[in-house]
């Protein structure tokens, strides 16, 4: 069969989109579906793909896919050279004669490409409109203008900042009956700022939509909560300009000065109504454009999904078939959901394993909680998860009399712009207290204090630092030799003993080891009371820095030592300044590196392998797996010139001015007070830096559930079912049991993690699961589709890879898709940006904004901004004058580096990296929590 070069908007269904774009595709779709839409036709991408087919883009097209996105010069130089090419093709003659054909009375004529209108990226004005375009050569030549609209350069640009093939993209062209419009504009039917769902907002602006579409004018302005019609916010325009129709044809601009309102109040809720219409028919939030003629008559011209708004966080695990449409949560209220992954600093989407990781852990963690799951594989009920981020409900906690005391000033010193976001939100009445009892609360922290025996081990911690470190190594030991399955298991077995670990015996691992840092963080505290005014702001800062027994400083100095051995060696150390790290990567595999390099990157590797950025995620290969970024830290310490500079001098310099401040404290009130200011400050120092140590034991526990995973893959995809070992990570550990035993994932898959909590001692992280737990379960069938689970794992990956490239995640989201913060962040003034303040001290310096740390390099003494830190990051630290975080508190882990290497630090500022440009002198001051640029 032929394929069509034209085809009416009657005629076109949504599965049409690679033969009429997106545009037409969606004014199809609204047709069928008996909305207001001016008729029309379009001219289908068969045509362009005739016409361009003789112009000879291969060459541009080949040039364009080795052009980085970044080169911004050489991709408008092609982009030109590519509208030239189509500009200047000749159109068939039957080509010509179609498009005459459709040219009846005025129209608008518009492009339609394949890459358009989609959920994920809008292209919205990326090509081009022509209106009120009359006569059949005029639509000719306004057709053949929109071929060449492919190729100008924002298009070209956001295609390629997308990740958008240049080659799969075609342009169909909408030639639509013109509406003369009295008044027009565009009708978002959930608030794009805000992202707060079943609210329309509105734009009107008199004569046609373009002025309101380009922002050329400045609009009236209408918010509409569209459950009960009630416009809630209006604003009036200038509205002094409008775009009109010429008699002729073409369009022309209007000085209108229009003082009145341009819609009546009447129409902005027919335009609400209309498009809770269009929301509901495609089942999520539309970008809308619209028009009102000189009748009166209501009229639809484009709908497009909404790409910037987060999604709405889902408790339930997402099926195979795709996540469950947007909207509340539950129906029992608003709820409040905190972003646990913003808080651990990972921007970047969890895997779909990583995510059913956090699930089984959270079961675990609501057995300690007094409140066990029937389904452990689903995770308790707080867990939530949207975007690939996991956010944790705290509806319930700041319901709670103790909850709304307490977990805010928690984050104070993890997150704390978090922290303040939800304090912003104790005086709506959707979150009033319900629960004013501290009964309840006091009971849980009883049941597990002396379950884990907390109170004795943190006195005796207090008596007794070092017995508190042995007791922490012991525990260390255990796990890092008896967590991996016998050798012979079968994956079935491993699956069973990857959910039954992470379900049930790693959370009570963390009460173990908290009692230790606890203790410190306390001794701390009883120091600020002691001091009280004696103490200026940031001294008690500087007694952590140079803290002892951190594992993440620990960690840091063992690949400062290596450097400094491998710089010895004149050869090697050549090698790794000249060759990049991932080709190291590969040699270091192949056993093809320097004998200094390999034998010290091994033994490093053997300590701390288990280590990654965004370790959280099971998903994300260790470093003992890809060793890339660990080979890029040592090439630029390498680059590490001045000895006053480095990592073990600005460590000890940090632990020689902590210890003589604690002195100077001491004497500072003196008597018994003092010895006691003394005395606390000296068992901080002693205890603080276990703090890194049960995160640190979580991601050991997490390496060896992944090491078991990988095997586990690596079955499947030698039976054919998957493509690689590391697909097993985009898929659900339910999926998984379901390509293992030929049955559908459902909840009864999940027997396996239902045993009970382990008991509070060391080897309860260890203990072997239940006999014969995998041998009850068929082994031998697999999933009859391996096309399909195939499939599924590539569209994973496209939506992981599109999910990268969002900017803006929320910390606090509610259900109603509310983004508390973006309603109450006010801009910065005068350039000055404020945060929390987090290691003492002032610096001014060239910024470096980093948004990923592999393979970023800092100059000495250059500013580090970035969105927040975790290990991975914090070699980076060894080189720089200052850090800037959006993310973070005062104890938060980048926080507590920077304190620890003696850098002055602020926290918790607002978009720094958007406001911060690379290469701008700024001014940090660690002790106020100001940061000015100049």
């Amino acid at each position: 069969m032929r394929t069509p070069l034209v085809l009416k908007f009657d005629d076109i269904r949504a599965e049409m989109l690679p033969l009429v774009g997106g545009k037409a595709a969606n004014l199809g779709v609204l047709t069928a579906a008996g909305l207001p839409v001016p008729p029309g036709l379009c001219v289908t991408t068969e045509a362009y793909r005739r016409v361009t087919g003789q112009a000879g883009l291969d060459g541009v097209l080949d040039a364009l896919a080795r052009t980085p996105a970044s080169d911004a010069r050489a991709l408008n130089g092609l982009a030109t050279r590519a509208r030239e090419l189509v500009l200047s093709a000749p159109v068939p003659d039957d080509i010509a004669d179609t498009v005459r054909r459709s040219a009846h009375g005025p129209v608008a004529v518009r492009s339609s490409a394949t890459a358009e209108d989609l959920p994920h990226a809008s292209f919205a004005g990326q090509q081009d409109t022509y209106l009120n375009v009359i006569g059949d050569e005029a639509v000719l030549e306004a057709v053949r203008r929109c071929w060449a609209s492919l190729w100008t350069d924002r298009a070209v640009a956001y295609r390629a900042a997308n990740g958008i093939d240049h080659r799969t993209v075609l342009l169909a062209v909408v030639i639509q009956e013109m509406v003369q419009s009295e008044v027009a504009g565009v009708m978002f039917t959930a608030n794009p700022v805000t992202g707060r769902r079943h609210e329309a907002v509105i734009d009107a602006g008199p004569g046609l939509g373009e002025a309101v579409v380009s922002g050329a004018v400045n609009p009236d302005h209408y918010v509409v909560d569209t459950a009960t019609g009630r416009i809630t916010e209006r604003r009036l325009g200038d509205k002094r300009l409008a775009v009109r129709s010429l008699p002729g044809g073409g369009v022309e601009h209007v000085e209108t000065g229009m003082e009145r309102a341009c819609v009546t109040d009447a129409q902005i809720r027919a335009l609400a109504e209309l498009g809770g219409r269009v929301e509901a028919h495609y089942g999520s939030p539309q970008d809308t454009e619209w028009a009102i003629d000189a009748d009166g008559t209501l009229w639809l011209t484009q709908s497009r999904p909404i790409t910037t708004l987060f999604p709405i966080p889902r408790h339930a695990e997402p099926s195979a078939a795709g996540p469950a449409p947007d909207g509340p949560a539950d129906a029992g209220g608003t709820q409040i959901y905190f972003s646990f992954s913003v808080a651990q600093g990972i921007y970047a989407p969890i895997t779909p394993m990583g995510v059913s990781a956090f699930r089984l852990l959270s079961s675990s963690a609501a057995d300690l909680l007094g409140a066990p799951v029937a389904d452990r594989s689903g995770g308790a009920p707080l867990l939530a998860e949207a975007g690939g981020r996991v956010f944790i409900d705290v509806t319930g906690m700041m319901r709670s009399r103790v909850g709304r005391a307490l977990f805010p000033r928690v984050l104070d010193v993890m997150e704390a712009r978090s922290a303040e976001v939800l304090r912003g939100l104790s005086g709506d009445p959707r979150f009033s207290v319900t629960q004013r009892s501290v009964r309840p609360a006091l009971r849980r922290l009883a049941r597990n204090a002396a379950r884990f025996r907390i109170p004795q081990r943190a006195v005796q911690a207090v008596l007794d630092p070092a017995s508190a470190r042995r007791r922490a190594d012991r525990l260390g030991a255990e796990l890092r030799t008896r967590l991996a399955s016998p050798p012979d298991a079968t994956p079935l077995q491993r699956l069973d003993r990857v959910e039954w670990i992470l379900g049930g015996r790693a959370v009570p691992v963390l009460p173990q080891v908290l009692p230790g840092p606890a203790a410190g963080f306390a001794m701390l505290g009883l120091a600020y009371r002691l001091l009280g005014d004696h103490a200026r702001p940031g001294e008690l800062q500087t007694v952590l820095r140079g803290l002892p027994h951190n594992v993440t400083t620990e960690m840091d100095l063992a690949l400062w030592h290596l450097a400094t051995r491998i710089r010895a060696d004149r050869e090697a150390a050549d090698l790794l300044l000249g060759t990049p790290p991932a080709e190291l990567a590969g040699r270091f595999h192949a056993g093809s590196l320097p004998g200094v390099v390999e034998r010290g990157l091994k033994e490093f590797l053997s300590v701390y392998g288990v280590r990654a950025v965004a370790e959280i995620d099971l998903g994300v290969p260790r470093w003992s797996e890809d060793p890339t970024h660990v080979l890029g830290v040592l090439a630029n310490y390498l680059r590490l010139e001045d000895a006053a500079l480095s990592p073990d001098a600005l460590f000890a310099k940090g632990a020689a001015e902590a210890a003589l401040m604690i002195k100077t404290l001491g004497a500072r009130v003196g008597g018994v007070r003092g010895r006691a200011v003394r005395f606390a400050l000296g068992r901080t120092r002693a205890l603080a830096g276990l703090r890194e140590l049960p995160k640190f034991y979580m991601v050991t526990i997490l390496a060896a559930m992944r090491a078991e995973l990988m095997t586990v893959g690596a079955d499947l995809s030698a039976r054919g079912l998957l493509s690689a070992p590391d697909d097993v990570f985009f898929l659900t550990a339910r999926e998984v049991r379901a390509a293992l035993t030929g049955a559908e994932p459902s909840a009864a898959g999940a027997a396996a993690a239902t045993s009970a909590a382990g008991a509070p001692h060391a080897r309860a992280a260890a203990a072997e699961p239940p006999a014969g737990a995998g041998a009850s379960r068929p082994g031998g069938a697999v999933a009859s589709r391996p096309a399909t689970l195939r499939a599924l794992v590539s569209g994973r990956r496209e939506e992981a890879a599109r999910e990268r490239r969002r900017r803006h995640l929320p910390r606090v989201l509610l259900s109603d898709g509310t983004e508390p913060e973006a309603v109450a962040t006010a801009a910065p003034v005068d350039g000055a940006l404020t945060g929390t303040p987090a290691s003492a001290g002032s610096v001014t310096g060239t910024a470096r904004v980093v948004l990923d740390p592999v393979g970023a390099h800092l100059e000495p003494g250059e500013i580090l901004v970035c969105p927040s830190t975790d290990p991975g990051w914090t070699p980076l630290f060894l080189t720089a004058g200052g850090l800037v975080m959006e993310m973070g508190g005062a104890n938060s882990h980048g926080a507590v580096v920077a304190r620890e290497y003696g850098i002055p630090a602020v926290v918790g500022v607002a978009r720094a990296t958007e406001h911060v440009v690379t290469g701008r002198r700024i001014t940090v001051d660690g002790t106020s929590g100001a940061v000015i640029i100049d």
